[in-house]
């Protein structure tokens, strides 16, 4: 099969690393421009560009995928099949209408469950036991089309959205290899989603990470899990904005207060929830580099009594 390849980031680079290693042809690699990043604003290629670039792939990085002049020069690769995974761009009909099949999507996500940018990370804020990726046909809407094949993933107690992408992203790329080998023997089956089953996994957004302490400990430690590497879970502890990094939970006591420090060691600092106690053992300050709560402690000293706050004002 002659393919064409579409993703940006990180998550996409398994699948492109596994369709090119495999006997099928990678025509090309269309990817996102380059960006400023970093304290000094340099450009920066995306992954994907980088993998493609170290291993010879042809390269495209238009503004707008989907500008006509873009397609006719795409069209002219005559592709069987474009795979798309996290490339950032709305494709329109003239880019899925494009190749001799279609446009297949690896989404991570056991659809129509978590259609949207965040599946990975609401996944684990929901307390789900299990994830999974899918290839689809794309179609007009978001995360719509139909379901090709699936691959189903535990999430482990201790997986953070970092753990989870890692797993995910490969497993992705073993579901992409098996999909179009399918479809090159015409063994592929297409199931149409059903939409009353779906859900929607926004954006995530910096506010996100915020820890309200009137749920369940659990339900916090959810947050901090799915909040994990970005945009992370903090609260405010005498006007001071504090990142959690790793937390646990334990056993709380009838008169606990949400949000209130209950207990203070070297180990962690025990706050009050809902139910049970949420137990801080990797902090970040603002500003600094993560840190055990013991190496914090040495110069923040905490109270028991002392209150977190959403706000940034500590009762």
């Amino acid at each position: 099969m002659n393919l064409v390849f579409m993703g940006t980031p990180d998550f996409a680079v398994p699948t492109l690393k596994t369709l090119h290693g495999s006997r099928h042809s990678v025509l090309a690699v269309v990817t996102q421009p380059d960006r400023p990043k970093g304290r000094g604003r340099e450009m920066q290629a995306s992954p994907v560009k980088q993998y493609a670039v170290d291993n010879g792939l042809k390269v495209y990085q238009p503004e707008k995928a989907s500008a006509p002049e873009f397609v006719a020069e795409l069209s002219e690769l005559k592709p069987d099949l474009i795979v798309v995974i996290a490339y950032g761009q709305i494709l329109r009909e003239n880019i899925l209408s494009l190749p001799e099949h279609f446009c297949m999507n690896v989404h991570a996500s056991l659809l129509p469950k978590y259609r949207g940018a965040a599946p990975i990370n609401w996944a684990i804020i929901n307390g789900d036991k299990e994830t999974g990726v899918t290839t689809m046909k794309m179609d007009k809407g978001l995360d719509t089309g139909d379901i090709l094949l699936m691959k189903k993933i535990a999430i482990e107690n201790n997986d953070t959205a970092q753990h989870l992408h890692d797993k995910l992203s490969v497993a992705g790329g073993e579901l992409a290899l098996e999909t179009v080998d399918q479809l090159e023997k015409g063994q592929l089956k297409f199931i149409p989603q059903n939409d009353a089953e779906s859900t929607y996994a926004s954006k995530l957004k910096k506010e996100d990470g915020c820890l309200h302490w009137d749920q369940p400990a659990e339900a916090i430690r959810n947050r901090v899990r799915g909040m994990e590497p970005w945009p992370g879970a903090f609260g405010f502890l005498n006007g001071k904005r504090l990142r959690f990094c790793q937390v646990e939970t334990g056993s709380g006591m009838p008169d606990d207060t949400p949000g209130a420090v209950m207990r203070v060691s070297d180990y962690g600092i025990e706050i009050g929830t809902l139910k049970d106690r949420i137990i801080v053992t990797e902090i970040q300050p603002e500003g600094k580099k993560k840190m055990t709560v013991k190496s914090y402690l040495r110069g923040h000293p905490v109270e028991p009594g002392e209150r977190f706050d959403v706000s940034g004002a500590s009762a």
